[in-house]
């Protein structure tokens, strides 16, 4: 069983990162023999990624929603997703995918979202959680947030103590 963190923890980074939303949505559930090959080509890329450390990607969470299945991300830099773009296993997936149902289909989409983080321009909390998300992804600079400079949002982003008082 994952150790459970309890309390409120947070995560910082001094580095940039990438966050990298990736998945499927099922637009014709009846049709599965065109779908479900889209939503298993994405297991041997993520067992690709988790295998290699030098292709630059940190940690992931699959996440389901109705319709549609996704992938969130963390990536080193935009230049190590970019390179991944062009390796084998996913060239071939991307390949097969135009093979078997393009993109005029109505049957399954596909989408993506990339995201280019600088170090004080985002912020997370975890409360009684295991390391997850971006949490997982820099484990090694998880911290508590009691009693520290990253007690609240505002603190997290700005690096500072309370938010200013409304005026």
């Amino acid at each position: 069983m994952k150790e459970i963190f309890k309390g409120r923890y947070t995560v910082q980074s001094d580095e940039p990162f990438v966050l990298f939303l990736i998945g499927l949505r099922v637009n014709k559930l009846w049709a599965v023999h065109k779908w479900l090959p889209v939503a298993r080509a994405m297991f041997p890329m993520m067992t690709e990624l988790y295998t290699n450390e030098e292709i630059g990607f940190l940690d992931s969470e699959v996440i389901m929603y109705w319709r549609g299945l996704g992938v969130v991300q963390y990536w080193k830099s935009f230049e190590h997703l970019e390179r991944y773009a062009h390796m084998e296993k996913h060239l071939k997936a991307w390949q097969d995918f135009h093979r078997k149902v393009g993109l005029n289909s109505d049957v399954v989409g596909i989408w993506h979202e990339t995201y280019l983080i600088e170090p004080g321009k985002f912020e997370a909390l975890y409360g009684n959680m295991p390391h997850f998300g971006l949490g997982k992804a820099l484990k090694d600079q998880h911290m508590p947030t009691s009693g520290s400079r990253h007690e609240t949002a505002y603190s997290r982003v700005h690096g500072q103590g309370k938010e200013p008082k409304e005026q």
